[in-house]
C-alpha cells in the first residue's frame, strides 16, 4: 500500500515445502514457511490482491443534486469535528453567497449538529417521499437527531446503523447544492466506510487538536481516507491555545503545534488554528454558532478560502 511468512503450529504432524524450517514445539511442531516475491511477482500481486478486493464494493453514486461533498472526520472523539463542522459550512456560505450549502450529521450515536444549529422538530416528506432538510441561517440540515428524542440512546447494531446511513444518503431531497459539509463520527469503521465507499467526496478534513493521543489517531484517520482514495485537504488544529481572559497568557493547554508536525509528517496543509476560547463554547451550546453570531471575531480563522475543488 516480499517476505511471507507463515507460522503454522500442528500437534505432532510434521510439514516441508515452502522452504520451510521444522522447529519442535513440545509435543507440536512449529513450520514456518517464506517466500522471496521478485519486484514483477510482487505488483502482480498486488494487482491481483486490488481485483479481489475491489470485487462486491458498491460503486459510488453522487447525491442527487449535490456538487461538492467535504467530510469532516476525526480518530478521537471530542477533539471539536462537529463545532468545526457546523462553522465549516457557515463559512463556505459566507464566503460566497451564492452558494447553497448543506450539513448532513451522520454520527448517528451521538448527534450534535441539531444543538448547534438549534433545530429540532421532525423533517417533513417531499412528494417524492423524501425527508426534506431543516432549514437555519441559510444551512439545509439533516441529522439523526431530528428523527429520535433528544434523550433518547439508539441501542442498536451494526446493521441497523449502516441501514440509517442509507437513508440519510439517500432518502433526503436536497435541492441544489453546491456543498454538502458532512460530520463524521470518530473512528475508522463501518460508517466511514460506508459514506467513502458509496458516494464521491471531494475532500476530506481531519481535526485534531495538539495532544500526542488525539493525533495518533487523526494519523490513523487521514491515513484511511488515502487507502479509499479520498483526497485529505489538511487538518485543522483545534484548542491550539488558552488565552487568559484578563493577563493575556498565552497556555498551550494541550501541548503546542503537534497537528502542524502531523501535517509535516503526512505532508498536508494546516487548514486553521482555532483556539480554545469561551465564546466558541457557549456559541456552540446556545445554538448560534460563532461564525454566524460574531464574524469579526478574534477568537476564529476562518479557513475556508484555502479550499480549492475542481
Amino acid at each position: 500500500m516480499g517476505v511471507w511468512r507463515r507460522l503454522l503450529v500442528f500437534g505432532g504432524v510434521s510439514l516441508r515445502g515452502c522452504g520451510g524450517v521444522r522447529v519442535p514445539l513440545g509435543g507440536s511442531r512449529l513450520v514456518i514457511c517464506r517466500r522471496q516475491f521478485s519486484g514483477a511477482e510482487s505488483e502482480t500481486l498486488k494487482q491481483r490482491r486490488s481485483q479481489i478486493m475491489s470485487r462486491g464494493l458498491p460503486k459510488q453514486k453522487p447525491i442527487e443534486g449535490v456538487k461538492q461533498v467535504i467530510v469532516v472526520a476525526s480518530g478521537k472523539g471530542g477533539v471539536g469535528k462537529s463545532t468545526t463542522a457546523v462553522n465549516l459550512a457557515l463559512a463556505l456560505a459566507a464566503n460566497d453567497s451564492s452558494k447553497a450549502v448543506g450539513l448532513l450529521d451522520v454520527d448517528v450515536y451521538g448527534p450534535s449538529i441539531p444543538k448547534m444549529m438549534n433545530l429540532k422538530g421532525n423533517p417533513e416528506l417531499s412528494q417524492s417521499n423524501l425527508m426534506r432538510p431543516l432549514l437555519n441561517y441559510g444551512i439545509a440540515c439533516m441529522s439523526m437527531g431530528f428523527l429520535v428524542e433528544e434523550t433518547a440512546p439508539l441501542v442498536w447494531r451494526g446493521l441497523m446503523v449502516m441501514s440509517a446511513i442509507e437513508k440519510l444518503l439517500r432518502q433526503v431531497d436536497w435541492g441544489q447544492l453546491d456543498y454538502l459539509v458532512v460530520d463524521m463520527p470518530p473512528g475508522t469503521g463501518d460508517v466511514q466506510l460506508s459514506v467513502s465507499q458509496n458516494i464521491p467526496i471531494s475532500g476530506a478534513v481531519i481535526v485534531s487538536t495538539p495532544q500526542d493521543i488525539a493525533l495518533m489517531d487523526a494519523h490513523k484517520g487521514a491515513e484511511m481516507f488515502r487507502k479509499v482514495h479520498v483526497p485529505v485537504l489538511g487538518l485543522v488544529q483545534n484548542m491550539s491555545v488558552f488565552q487568559c481572559p484578563k493577563c493575556k497568557h498565552k497556555t498551550h493547554i494541550f501541548g503546542a503545534d503537534g497537528a502542524r508536525r502531523l501535517a509535516r509528517t503526512l505532508d498536508l496543509d494546516i487548514l486553521g488554528d482555532i483556539p480554545l476560547h469561551l465564546n466558541i463554547r457557549e456559541a456552540s451550546d446556545t445554538g448560534q454558532p460563532i461564525v454566524f453570531s460574531q464574524p469579526e471575531s478574534d477568537e476564529i480563522l476562518l479557513w475556508c478560502q484555502d479550499f480549492e475543488f475542481q
